[in-house]
Formats: structure tokens, sequence, C-alpha cells
């Protein structure tokens, strides 16, 4: 009765975590029909039909785009998850605010670049959206999957990775940026010829709670000559500013404001 549109649909709204309840609602198929579908291989089919893992074949190599890697791990590290689904499958789900909508093209063009055989689609919330793909691998692309929140355990890359960052750097700071960061321009008042005036300057910023994932952000700006401070906000030294005029430009010339 159901097309295999309509299976995906409906699979991939409660992989969010939504009740079967909620689901049925929105989409007008029958609860009973939904959980048919949860325990059965045939659903599932279309998520796990992909080219084999690069780390995890007999000679584990990096992956073939790794500009593209570099980049989404940023996305990751700063608004991505890992989650287990079932029959050993995992969803990679990186949220995105619909006030940009380039970011979110760029983001589901990552994800595929990275996994070219597996479906990349996009799941509507409030305000943003969940560019979301399914593959038994993602574990194995990003080990800094675990339990609990990032914040809350060790983040570190693997050397393969970091030779990734390394060749791609600029790809991992839009990576973060794009995910915890912003393009702002901030403002103060200096005195010219006995007068007080406005005087705006772009800034760069970004915030996380994980000092792993900082100082990952910050060594890597150390390495392409960006410099930076730290700003502590009650307190907290969550956010990370560039506003030195030449690394501003540098930033501007690399990464940019969301779009």
């Amino acid at each position: 009765m159901y097309d295999i549109g309509m299976r995906k649909r409906a699979l991939v709204l409660v992989g969010q975590g939504r009740s079967l309840n909620s689901v049925s609602k929105e989409t007008g198929i029958s609860r009973a029909a939904i959980r048919s579908w949860q325990t059965r291989i045939e659903p599932l089919d279309w998520m796990n039909r992909a080219a084999p893992c690069p780390r995890c074949c007999d000679v584990p190599r990096k992956p073939e785009d790794p500009a593209a890697y570099s980049y989404l791990l940023g996305l990751y590290l700063g608004d991505g998850c890992i989650s287990f689904q079932r029959q050993g499958v995992y969803s990679l789900r990186i949220a995105c605010a619909d006030a940009w909508p380039g970011l979110i093209e760029a983001c589901a063009n990552a994800i595929q670049s990275v996994r070219p055989d597996n479906k990349v689609c996009r799941v509507q919330s409030e305000g943003c959206q969940y560019v979301t793909c399914w593959s038994k691998h993602w574990p194995c692309l990003f080990p800094q999957h675990g339990p609990g929140k990032k914040h809350e355990r060790v983040i570190a890359l693997e050397l393969w990775q970091q030779e990734i960052v390394d060749a791609h750097p600029w790809e991992f700071i839009r990576g973060l940026i794009h995910s915890d960061g912003c393009r702002s321009i901030n403002w103060t008042t200096r005195m010219i010829s006995g007068e007080r005036k406005r005087y705006e300057y772009p800034r760069y910023w970004f915030t996380n709670v994980s000092d792993d994932i900082r100082k990952l952000y910050t060594d890597t700006l150390d390495k392409l000559g960006v410099e930076w401070r730290n700003c502590t906000r009650n307190g907290n030294p969550y956010n990370i500013s560039v506003a030195r005029r030449a690394s501003v430009a540098l930033m501007d010339t690399h990464v940019g404001p969301k779009y």
C-alpha cells in the first residue's frame, strides 16, 4: 500500500527520535505498518548499500575526498552526532540552521563526497534541518564517537585524521566556524580630532564547551598564522576571538561569513 518513498520518509522521522504516533499523524501511515518496517531487513537495505569503508578494509586508507572529509570533520565536532539505529546501522546528523541555506547545501555535498553511495536526506525541525546519512561505518570514519556529550569525553584526532587536517586546514576551520562560529561586526568608540566617534570592525567568533575541540581549532589557526585570543565570559573560557585586521582578512579569504 505504501511506496518506497513513503517508507523511507517514515523511517527517517522515526530515526530522529519521533514517536510512532506523531509520525503516523504526519504521514498518514498506520503505526502498525511503521512498526513492521522497523523490524524487517528490506526497508534498511537502501541505507546499507555503499562502497567499502576506507578505514576498516584490509588496507586502511584515507577517505577518497580528504578536503570534503576535513570540512565534515569540523561540522561533526561542532554540531554533529552519530547515533546507533538498528541492525548495525548508524546515522550521522548535522544540525544546520534554516537561516543558512548555502551551509545546508555544503554540508550535504560534503557528506555525499565522503560516502558517495549512501543516501543523504534533510529532516526539517523547528528552525533547522538535520542533514542525515545512514551507514555502518560512521564510527570508523569518526572515531571520536562515543557515549555522552563531546565535552565530557576526550576528543583527539587519530594520526590519519591529523594528516588530513594538516593537508586541508582551511576546510577544517571552515567546518568549525560553520558549526559553532560566526563572523560578526563589533564596535567601539575612539577620540578623533577631539570628537568621540563610533568605530566598527569585523571579528570571527568560535564558541565550544569542549577544551579539546577549542584546542584543535586554535592549534590549526596557529599553523595558518592566524592570531587569536581567548575571551572569558562569566568565568567560562568558551569563546575564541579573531579580530586582528590581517587575521580577519585571512579568514575572509578562506572562510567568510555563513550564507
